[in-house]
């Protein structure tokens, strides 16, 4: 019986015997068809229970749930059930999803014909990497008469690990390889020179830079050749994830250290596709969670891993033990692309001479966030003196953010300064820029 519901229908039917008892009162007549419509209401019920409960498998179902979830993307999750009654029948879902998404109004309705299949979708977005488990999936079932329901249960105790971002990688993969990959459109990058490597001789074609007219091979064929080269291979490209209380800031559920986790999984990606050497480490109080650069099978799998086990109490950040693993770890010149945020010239100024050192023996790229928060402000035509004063405060910040920028510059280390939900496509514009310029 643990599994019998009553439904309201049966509960309003017993309202309206009510009254008819209380109109019979006044009117005698009446009191034979409330005992009669009482008698039905039972009667109905009871031939609803065995309909349902006659069958012990009336309804068969199932989750069909993704390998692993994506973090601060949407998550498809997939139900099937099927009707093995010889009628239609009414059925509620309520899926017992993970208590992170703080989701207490889950409800699906559907209508399923005798003998056949539903099947539909839902979708998650996480906001935190880390394990999550389902609950029961109950589906309530009734009949035409819908007096009564019997509930039914499956598949308990599922759990699912939230890796980094993963469910784009293919689109920017795509894009990177066309080179479409800027936001407004194709973007142009003038080549500091040739460090790249020879590939083949061709002939020339309109477009092609006459610098690279190969004059022997153009005598020998009496036609315009030239050589054309590729991008430099295995280079070794290093990320550097603050972990410490800077990045703790939410923006739009999801903490500006996903964001960077997010990001790194992209990246990594890309380089690895472009045949460079992706590696990885993070810090705070200590460098943790480090990756070797490689370009090895299965060197995706890795950072993905580390990436998904980073945790952090956002500790302060010690640049200094960060400078000093960075000089004995990677004895080979590397980009090195470092996430961090910095709000202030003076927080910029106390870490500046371990950047500067870093920068003395790699390509160094600081990747920090605009606050979208401030945008607004400033983007907000103020209405009264308090909103004139907070876009104030607001664009006081944005210049600070400039001076950063500057201050990074003089000392040749170059910067990414974004929003965090372009995180992604803006690092790796900035990769493939440094790559077709040949600055490594």
């Amino acid at each position: 019986m643990k599994n019998l519901y009553i439904n309201t229908r049966f509960f309003f039917s017993l309202i309206g015997v009510g009254v008819l008892y209380v109109l019979a009162f006044f009117f005698p007549v009446l009191m034979w068809a409330a005992h009669i419509v009482l008698l039905i209401c039972f009667l109905a019920a009871m031939v609803d229970y065995l309909l349902l409960f006659n069958q012990k498998k009336g309804v068969l179902a199932q989750r069909i749930l993704p390998e692993k979830l994506s973090n601060g993307d949407e998550n498809f999750v997939k139900i099937d059930i099927k009707n093995n009654y010889s009628f239609k029948i009414s059925t509620k879902i309520i899926d017992e999803i993970p208590f992170q998404f703080q989701k207490r109004d889950f409800l699906i309705t559907k209508n399923i014909e005798p003998g056949r299949n539903t099947y539909f979708q839902y979708s998650l977005e996480p906001k935190e990497r880390g394990e999550y488990s389902f609950g029961n999936l109950n589906v309530y079932v009734s009949s035409p008469l819908g007096f009564v329901s019997k509930r039914f249960n499956f598949q308990k105790d599922a759990m699912l690990p939230a890796y980094p971002s993963f469910v784009h990688l293919r689109k920017y993969e795509l894009m990177a390889l066309q080179s479409e990959f800027m936001l407004g459109g194709i973007k142009k990058i003038r080549k500091l020179g040739h460090t790249m490597e020879f590939e083949q001789i061709k002939e020339y074609v309109p477009g092609d830079d006459i610098r690279t007219i190969n004059w022997k091979a153009t005598s020998k064929t009496n036609r315009l050749m030239v050589n054309q080269f590729q991008d430099e291979r295995s280079q070794r490209i290093f990320i550097l994830i603050d972990k410490g209380r800077t990045m703790k800031m939410p923006f739009n559920g999801l903490s500006l250290l996903d964001y960077s986790i997010n990001a790194a999984m992209a990246l990594s990606h890309i380089i690895l596709k472009k045949g460079d050497r992706a590696g990885m480490m993070t810090f705070s109080k200590k460098t943790e969670n480090k990756v070797a650069a490689e370009n090895k099978s299965g060197q995706l799998r890795k950072i993905s891993e580390a990436l998904y086990n980073i945790k952090t109490d956002f500790f302060e950040s010690d640049f200094n033990r960060l400078y000093q693993d960075v000089k004995y770890s990677l004895n080979q010149r590397s980009l090195v692309l470092l996430f961090t945020n910095f709000e202030t010239l003076d927080g910029l100024n106390r870490q500046l001479k371990y950047l500067r050192g870093i920068a003395k023996n790699h390509l160094l790229v600081v990747v920090f966030f605009k606050n979208s928060e401030l945008q607004t402000l400033i983007q907000k035509n103020p209405e009264n003196m308090q909103e004139i004063y907070d876009e104030i405060v607001a664009e006081k910040f944005e210049f600070e953010k400039k001076l950063i920028i500057q201050e990074l510059r003089k000392y040749g280390i170059y910067t990414v300064y974004t929003l965090p939900e372009n995180l992604n496509i803006d690092v790796i514009n900035k990769y493939l820029e440094i790559k077709a310029r040949g600055i490594l």
